[in-house]
């Protein structure tokens, strides 16, 4: 499965978590058409979202502007959660990419504002933490 697909799917996931409360196997059952395709990746992203959501959604907050995560859209929420868990946990993909994976994700799943919403609040945190990073 490649990278962009599982992305998709991890959001499904998570949107599915979030909403319905429905467990990760059978969230993971209504996503995956082909049950033989390898989803190691996807099941990486969504349980280390998961399994680190606290942490992820208390830096989320950080960077809302104006917003507070229980009032933003659901589906906006879940990729906010794929991409802070992938720039907080994942060092093997730029955070460019991260983020332009983002955006279109918004672009797919949500409404025509949504993906400027996204790109601030991604950008929020990666311009805070370039901060840090020249400062130490």
């Amino acid at each position: 499965m490649k990278r962009r697909i599982a992305r998709e799917k991890a959001v499904q996931i998570l949107f599915q978590i979030d909403m319905a409360e429905v467990e990760l196997h059978h969230a993971l059952q209504m996503v995956m058409e082909d049950s033989s395709q390898d989803n190691k990746y996807l099941l990486y992203l969504v349980e280390g979202a998961l399994n680190n959501l606290d942490s992820i959604d208390e830096a989320v907050k950080q960077y809302l502007r104006g917003w507070q995560l229980d009032r933003i859209a659901n589906v906006d929420r879940a990729i906010l959660r794929l991409a802070f868990f992938e720039l907080m946990f994942e060092d093997g993909v730029p955070a460019r990419v991260i983020v332009n994976e983002a955006i279109e994700l918004a672009k797919l799943f949500s409404d025509d504002q949504s993906y400027r919403f996204v790109n601030g609040v991604l950008s929020n945190y990666l311009q805070s933490n370039e901060r840090v990073e020249t400062q130490e």
